[in-house]
């Protein structure tokens, strides 16, 4: 499993590697992404998911996957 979760938040998809304590994220709870910003969760709808990709955490996403992180 990888040690990050995409999550939809401020118009976009962002990944973060925070840890949850059980199930999802809560809508409104700030996170921080992997691009370093501090982001607000989202719902997590069906649209939600089409929303773009944030780049940079996108980059560092495959960075971790590539470095063989895991949880």
């Amino acid at each position: 499993m990888h040690p990050f979760r995409w999550v939809p938040s401020d118009g976009g998809r962002h990944a973060t590697a925070d840890i949850r304590l059980a199930g999802a994220y809560a809508v409104g709870e700030s996170i921080t992404a992997l691009c370093r910003r501090s982001v607000t969760v989202a719902r997590g709808t069906e649209l939600a998911w089409l929303w773009p990709t944030c780049a940079e955490c996108n980059r560092e996403a495959h960075v971790l996957v590539e470095a063989g992180v895991s949880q």
